[in-house]
């Protein structure tokens, strides 16, 4: 065990860092060295995620984590035996949140008297900003490099729903809230537009400052560049002074272009990640039962910091892998049994809520910050937010002892919205003649033919203002300098604004939040775990099963063709705004007060 985070558990559920080191740096040239400079490479490929691969443990395959990339940063600002960095970019699909958190790391780095190149064949607004934390930015000859500027689409279903036959019978408590919008309105409301508005102005702010703080420029030159910078190629983009010069990957791994940076011979020491896999032995059938008898390990053996992941929409019961138009949610139940887990084992310290959700069921939400509070009388509670906490994310984050953010981290959306769908005129059109038999002075509350009458609307509004007025008290409880009348009713902040209102303590991520912690409670070497732990090779056949059987049904009906065509008419990003929307749609059903935050958003 060593101070700060320990390496070499391995297991899925366990994550620890480990470091080799090697590669490259271009573009600047540095006074030469005794030696031969070793210079290390840390490629970023893809999605970038906060957990471990949940089925590393039977792979042998787990992708780097954003908690391992930090940690691999930080190490090797401390590593005597590397002399500099460079941060290959490689397809990588990186959020606000994930640049804020490396670039920590890599302003670390840089302190520490070392240099950082940022390479890319292509580059967007996020790569820029990962490039202005660095010393120098170098494109792929023949790349391109676009940030025309921040898109952000919404979709109005109201007319979608009216020409299908629905109508959407919602009631939402705050004014700035703008959930029930999307289904009930065909444009925003002025509280929306305001509200969403403003959350995009101070997004285009925190981009253009750290674009500017980086590569040194004014407002007039960021503007003058952004004007040209739509797919420009290497000699435009350099020459508005975002990145430094073009090479082929080739030239960049050449003797040469290393001897101009480092003024003498330069050493390559090979990826500064390795795997945090388990190795599996597919030719030792012994090996491979033993494997799948034993499951995933998820014991600790010192000192330990957990890491409870709450991500995703919020749901009543069990965490689900998609739901009836795919996504991920994240359940209620599943993240109390973790709670439980990490409370009974003696070996950890203290935890950390990682959040990444936009909310969802009031009564999850409210289930999760009971919780939480009862985990922190056995041991300190904190919370790191990565995008966003918000509606049923922040809930649950003010349960917490301790709120870090980003500062691109979105929080609030303090509010409900709850509702139906009603049908009545779809099922004319179709002429199905529905005969309704109820009991009771309230059996018809969720008829699918009829919308509410001014009784049942009145019983509705009278118990979302209650769920309200209860989220309003967490909030009092949890954040008592946080004023409800200027940070609640549904807005919407970024982390920034968020902590100087009292919403959250401070700014950083959950490298952060799991050294300060570790320092609180007084280990200075200690292992992460994540949780929850991950399943089972039981639970990997259900799942497996289960998908195979529900999809087969789905297709039956025709949802899974209609969904598969809808989605290759508007794109990806279009088709999982409106999945969301619609899963949250279904969820009413079961669930019919939601603590949400409208999710059909496309920010480009």
């Amino acid at each position: 065990m060593k101070s700060g985070r320990q390496g070499g558990l391995g297991e899925a559920g366990i994550l620890t860092a480990g470091v080799a080191g090697a590669a490259l740096v271009v573009g600047m040239v540095t006074p030469a060295l005794a030696g031969p400079a070793r210079v290390a490479v840390l490629d970023i490929e893809g999605a970038v995620t906060d957990r471990p691969d949940p089925y590393a443990w039977f792979t042998g395959d787990a992708s780097p984590t954003l908690l391992d990339m930090i940690d691999a940063v930080r190490e090797a600002a401390d590593d005597d035996d590397i002399d500099g960095l460079i941060v290959r970019l490689k397809d990588a699909a990186l959020g606000l949140s994930h640049v804020d958190e490396l670039g920590a790391a890599m302003d670390l780095f840089r302190k520490s008297g070392k240099e950082i190149v940022v390479f890319s064949e292509t580059f967007g607004p996020s790569g820029l900003l990962i490039g202005a934390r660095a010393d120098a930015v170098v494109l792929q000859q023949g790349g391109y490099v676009s940030m025309p500027g921040m898109y952000m689409e919404e979709m109005f279903l109201a007319d979608t729903l009216s020409w299908a036959g629905l109508e959407a019978d919602f009631v939402q408590i705050g004014d700035y809230k703008g959930a029930n919008e999307q289904m009930t309105r065909s444009a925003p409301s002025q509280a929306w537009d305001e509200n969403i508005s403003g959350l995009l102005d101070a997004m285009y702010g925190h981009l253009r400052e750290g674009i500017m703080d980086g590569r040194d420029l004014s407002d007039a030159e960021l503007d003058e560049a952004m004007g040209e910078l739509w797919l420009a190629p290497g000699s435009v983009a350099e020459r508005v002074g975002v990145i430094d010069q073009e090479l082929d990957f080739a030239e960049l791994w050449s003797g040469e272009a290393l001897a101009d940076v480092f003024g003498g011979e330069v050493e390559y020491a090979g990826s500064l990640l390795g795997s945090t896999g388990a190795s599996l032995d597919t030719s030792n059938p012994f090996a491979l039962f033993s494997m799948l008898m034993e499951g995933p390990s998820s014991s600790t053996s010192g000192p330990t910091i957990a890491v409870l992941h709450l991500d995703g929409p919020i749901v009543d019961g069990e965490s689900s892998g998609g739901g009836a138009f795919g996504g991920a949610s994240v359940g209620g139940r599943t993240l109390r049994n973790a709670m439980a887990d990490i409370a009974q084992d003696e070996n950890i310290v203290g935890c950390v809520v990682r959040i990444d959700s936009p909310g969802g069921s009031a009564a999850a939400s409210e289930m999760i910050w009971q919780g939480l509070r009862n985990l922190s009388e056995e041991k300190p509670v904190w919370v790191s937010v990565g995008s966003m906490a918000a509606s049923g994310g922040y809930y649950s984050a003010v349960g917490g002892d301790k709120i870090y953010l980003n500062p691109s981290s979105i929080v609030g959306s303090i509010g409900v919205v709850g509702g139906k769908i009603t049908g009545g005129e779809l099922l004319d059109r179709v002429q199905v003649g529905v005969v309704e038999r109820t009991r009771g002075p309230r059996g018809a509350m969720m008829s699918f033919s009829s919308t509410w009458n001014s009784g049942e609307r009145a019983l509705v509004e009278r118990r979302m203002l209650e769920i309200y007025m209860q989220f309003a008290q967490r909030v009092g409880q949890g954040r008592p300098d946080a004023d409800l009348d200027k940070v609640g009713e549904g807005r919407l902040f970024l982390g920034t604004d968020a902590v100087r209102l009292g919403m959250a303590d401070e700014l950083g991520g959950l490298e952060d939040a799991v050294s300060d912690l570790a320092a609180e409670t007084g280990v200075r070497r200690y292992d992460v775990a994540h949780f929850p732990a991950p399943p089972s090779f039981e639970d990997m056949l259900e799942e497996a099963f289960g998908g195979f059987i529900r999809s087969r049904e789905v297709a039956a009906d025709g949802t899974l063709p209609m969904a598969t065509a809808v989605k290759a008419m508007i794109g990806d990003e279009r088709f999982d705004a409106v999945r969301d929307a619609l899963n949250a749609v279904v969820q009413l059903r079961t669930e019919p007060v939601l603590l949400t935050m409208p999710r059909a958003i496309i920010i480009r």
